[in-house]
This record gives C-alpha cells, sequence and structure tokens, in this order.
C-alpha cells in the first residue's frame, strides 16, 4: 500500500500538515468500507446534503481513487476521492479528473491539524502521477480558503444540492515543465547563429524542423540520439535516428534523398547494433544512408543528418490567427518497451509503401504551415509553431485523435512516432495520410500562448508565448 509523503510530492506547502499523519490509498474493502462510513457520518447525517446515501457514478468507475488520512493510531480520520470527470466526451478520459468527496472526522478539524490540507494535496499529487491534465473541485464556499492557500484558484462561483460552491483548479504544469526542459533555452542559446545570413533558417524558416539550402532546392535536417538511448537500446536509436529526420523532412513537404550518419561506439560489436537499426530503417523508408563518420573506443552517440528536396518548403512560421489547426498522427503501434508514456512506436510494423504515404501527407496537403511532433511532446510543438507565426492557439483537447492504451496526459506530452500538426483555411482539406488519421482539433489566435479547451467550454493555460525564445520566423 503507498504511503505518500505530501510535502515531498507538491509544489505548494504554504501549511505543512503533522507528521503523524500519513494519506495512503485505499485498497482493501474494509478500507473503502471506513471511507463510505465517514462520507456518511459527514455528507448525510451531519450536513444534510444528500438523501439516504451521497454515492455517485465516480464511485462505479473503476478508475476512481479514493484517499485515507490516517491518525497515529491508526485511525481513519479522513478521506477524498478522485475520478475521471463525468462530462467527458463519449466516455473517454482526457486527463480532465475532479476531486470530491473531502470529508474529516469532527475530532481531527481544525488548520492546526492539517488533516484537509494532507488529503488536498495528496490529490493534487495523485492526479499528477496519473497524467491529469485537468483537476477541479467543487468546493463549498466555507472551505474555498483552504484551497486558495494550498494554490488552488477559481473557475467559476456556483450552487450545488443547494448550497453554494466554488469551482476551483489545480494549476497542472506537466506541459509547461516539458517545454521548458527541452525546447526553453534554444533562443538564448542559439542566438549567435543567427547573426549571419540565413542563420537558424533565415527569414520565414527560423527555428524550422530544417533548413532549406539557400540558392537550390534541397532541405537539411539533423537530430541527435540522447547517449543514454543509445547506449541502452542500439538497435532502436538507430531506427529513431532516421525516422526523427525522415519526419523533419516530411514536415517541410521534401522528399527524402539521403541520409549522413555520424556515431560514436566503445567496440566494434556495439557500433554492428547501431548499424543495423540504422540499416533496417533505411531500407524500410528506402533513403540510402549517403556515408558519414564513425569513431570507435569512445562513449555511445549517434546523430543524422537527412537531405531532401523541394521546391515549395512548408514552413513552421505561416500560420496566421484564425487558421484551422489540423493534427494528423498514426495510432497503430504501441509504447515502445521500456519508454512507456514516452515514446510511442507505429513505424517499426509499417510497411514501405504506408511509411512513404505518411511522409508525403505535407507535401500533397500544402498547408500553410506545418511541424512535427517532437520531443516536446504535441502541446509543446503546436507552441513552437504558434510561437514561430506569431500568434497563440488553442487546441480542443476532445478532437485530438487517441490511441487505444494511452492517455491523454501521456499522448500530448510524448513523442507519438509520426504526428504532424498542419495551420491552414478553415475551408482547406488535409490529402489522405494512408493510415495516419487526420483531425481538425483547434485554432490560431490573437490570444498569445497556447490554451486547452475542454467539453464544458472552459479554457486552461498550458504554455507561454516564449517556447523556444526564438520568436516569430
Amino acid at each position: 500500500m503507498p504511503v505518500f509523503d505530501v510535502e515531498v510530492l507538491t509544489r505548494h506547502r504554504p501549511t505543512a500538515a503533522p507528521a503523524a499523519v500519513t494519506v495512503v490509498r485505499a485498497e482493501s474493502a474494509s478500507e473503502h468500507i471506513a471511507a463510505r462510513r465517514l462520507r456518511h457520518e459527514t455528507f448525510v447525517l451531519e450536513q444534510g446534503l444528500f438523501a439516504g446515501h451521497d454515492t455517485d457514478d465516480s464511485d462505479a468507475d473503476d478508475r476512481a481513487i479514493t484517499l485515507l488520512a490516517r491518525d497515529p493510531a491508526g485511525e481513519v480520520v479522513g478521506t477524498v476521492r478522485l475520478a475521471p470527470a463525468s462530462s467527458q466526451t463519449a466516455g473517454r478520459d482526457l486527463g480532465w479528473w475532479t476531486g470530491s468527496r473531502l470529508a474529516v472526522h469532527p475530532g481531527a478539524r481544525g488548520h492546526a491539524a492539517g488533516v484537509g490540507s494532507a488529503l488536498v494535496r495528496a490529490a493534487c499529487a495523485h492526479a499528477e502521477s496519473e497524467g491529469v491534465l485537468r483537476f477541479d473541485a467543487s468546493v463549498q464556499a466555507q472551505n474555498a480558503s483552504l484551497f486558495r492557500r494550498l494554490g488552488w484558484t477559481l473557475l467559476a462561483e456556483e450552487e450545488r444540492y443547494g448550497r453554494p460552491h466554488q469551482l476551483m483548479t489545480w494549476p497542472v504544469d506537466r506541459i509547461a515543465r516539458l517545454a521548458a526542459r527541452t525546447k526553453a533555452p534554444l533562443g538564448a542559446t542559439l542566438a549567435p547563429f543567427g547573426l549571419q545570413p540565413y542563420g537558424l533558417g533565415g527569414d520565414g524558416f527560423r527555428g524550422d524542423d530544417g533548413a532549406p539550402v539557400p540558392g537550390i532546392d534541397l532541405v537539411a535536417a539533423a537530430d541527435a540520439i540522447l547517449p543514454s538511448m543509445v547506449e541502452r537500446d542500439p538497435e532502436w536509436a538507430g531506427w529513431c535516428a532516421v525516422l526523427v529526420n525522415v519526419n523533419d523532412l516530411a514536415a517541410m513537404g521534401a522528399e527524402p534523398v539521403g541520409l549522413l550518419d555520424t556515431f560514436g561506439a566503445r567496440d566494434r560489436s556495439f557500433a554492428t547494433r547501431i548499424v543495423n537499426g540504422l540499416a533496417a530503417a533505411s531500407r524500410r523508408w528506402q533513403v540510402p544512408v549517403l556515408g558519414g563518420h564513425t569513431s570507435l573506443g569512445v562513449p555511445a552517440s549517434l546523430s543524422v543528418t537527412a537531405l531532401g528536396r523541394t521546391s515549395t518548403p512548408v514552413p513552421a512560421g505561416g500560420g496566421r490567427p484564425g487558421h484551422r489547426l489540423s493534427v494528423t498522427t498514426d495510432l497503430g503501434g504501441g509504447w515502445r518497451r521500456g519508454y512507456r508514456g514516452q515514446q510511442w512506436d507505429s513505424s517499426s510494423d509499417r510497411s514501405t509503401e504506408e511509411l512513404q504515404t505518411m511522409g508525403s501527407f505535407v507535401a500533397r496537403t500544402a498547408p500553410a504551415a506545418a511541424k512535427d511532433v517532437s520531443m516536446a511532446g504535441l502541446v509543446g510543438t503546436l507552441g513552437m509553431l504558434a510561437e514561430a507565426s506569431g500568434c497563440g492557439a488553442t487546441l480542443d483537447v476532445a478532437e485530438v485523435p487517441l490511441p487505444t492504451g494511452a492517455s491523454m496526459g501521456d499522448w500530448l506530452t510524448c513523442f507519438p512516432g509520426f504526428a504532424m500538426i498542419t495551420a491552414d483555411r478553415a475551408d482547406a482539406a488535409p490529402a489522405p495520410a494512408g493510415p495516419a488519421v487526420s483531425r481538425s482539433c483547434g485554432d490560431l489566435t490573437t490570444t498569445p500562448g497556447v490554451s486547452l479547451r475542454w467539453p464544458d467550454g472552459r479554457c486552461t493555460a498550458a504554455l507561454s508565448p516564449d517556447v523556444t525564445g526564438l520568436g516569430p520566423a
């Protein structure tokens, strides 16, 4: 049974709960019975909010989590429940959860005891560990100050069960933290490159996935694989080095011509494993490795440069306010073993024809702007497209294509294998993308930053305007 140290797991800690109070997840039948008993005593007998019982549809949801607070003697002195919001579209878990049924035994109430604070903090920690992107609670008015002290913000005043309540939300920052970790330093770090003509892609292509080579119809792209990934899974690293580079060319509407590899390995045996991954992907996509550089007797490393051709490269910065956003992604496959929640493998089982059809999708669609989803995740990549286009974006969460076996929280923050974000006029239709699915799911706006729009019409902030600091293209 997991025990959560709520002071470590949450960010807002203005009032520390006594160390003797522990919060655990209810697992056994007796623990759930104890929680239901305390809820009944609080909400039915004491407060009269419900007649007969306080159970609802969330109690029947097998994803619901019940937390218990125990005193030093092990007695249950508090409980709270969290579960997917009931108003989500078609029963899909969009990463929108609610907390409810916060109850504290009368003898354990009060600011000094800290039981309510401990339960709320632990609920926030559990929600974030489940990949939740929006976490709300309808709080009785007399309890709203507790939530405000813990960092919650007000969404709306409302009446529920005949009593005044405040709809409040916990500021989940999973997407912002990912963007800050992977992309935020780029603008300042790469600034010296922008001092030269055509630096960082030149006007109109600043910070793009690839760079048009001045004077000819060639596009170049380059990606390095994390050394830890090369060391851990060299064949997969080789495969991914081709995948990400071909995707970069595809996002600009370029047809791949060839690859150049640079890798290091501790010995020939390890180098062979990297080469096997590169060669397998090269054959599958039908893109030759033209040459490169190999170093033996060194730590593991791998980077690939890709060359492609197009006379009309599609920029990431071509979007404008009012353009509709589409996401085109391959929902086949599943989580790569050892990378659950981080890397989705849809490519290793695809045929050459399928891969090439998806790879030519942007070229055949010719949108105003396009960008392939990178390690910054779908929302982080959308933020980069909006930043390059000099505008903001709103993403309709319920419309994002989601594969079976992935939570929305993971899907919006993982590397999805093949996924393209495009922006264009509302009347422009995407071309067929083979096995990939295209869906309209948002807009470019005049409001800076990226927000997530939920089925209840509310928007939550996901990213600030300066995802990379590179600015408009």
